[in-house]
């Protein structure tokens, strides 16, 4: 075997090293646009910068190295989800993968599905208003406006 081969060798078993190495961590935000918690790696990138990730309960930066084993929690909107990174991945993949990287711990998901079930159930803004006001009522709106105007500035 010659000087080269041997060379090449060493090569190929630093890369599988380095490869395998790689995998066992993996920036936070690259997880978390990986495990689809975010649709771009820079809104990802952004949440971590405002605060809303937190890894095994403290805030971190982007490049916060994630391994398997942390519990990741992200609050979106005004959801707060806890996760445990099961399996790290710096790309992102079809939705089965990515649900694959994490499992949401029972607090979590009993909290979601209470969020969706009040949302489902309450109704939207400006339902009890009743219908759109008729010309007429709008003119009656616009004199009551005038007087109550009037009221105020003489007195």
């Amino acid at each position: 075997m010659g000087v080269a081969q041997v060379y090449l060798q060493a090569l190929e078993r630093a890369a599988t090293i380095f490869e395998r190495k790689r995998m066992e961590q993996v920036r936070v935000d690259k997880w978390l646009w990986a495990a689809r918690f975010f649709r771009t790696r820079s809104a990802a990138a952004e949440a971590v910068l405002g605060g809303r990730v937190h890894v095994n309960g403290a805030r971190v930066k982007p490049s916060k190295e994630l391994r398997v084993g942390n519990t990741v929690e992200v609050t979106i909107r005004a959801l707060k989800r806890t996760v445990e990174v099961m399996g790290v991945s710096d790309k992102r993949g079809p939705a089965p993968v990515a649900a694959s990287l994490y499992l949401e711990t029972p607090d979590s998901v009993r909290a979601r599905e209470q969020d969706a079930l009040e949302r489902r159930l309450t109704r939207p803004p400006g339902t009890d208003l009743g219908p759109r006001p008729t010309k007429l009522d709008r003119r009656r709106l616009e004199a009551l406006r005038r007087t109550h105007r009037r009221g105020r500035e003489s007195s």
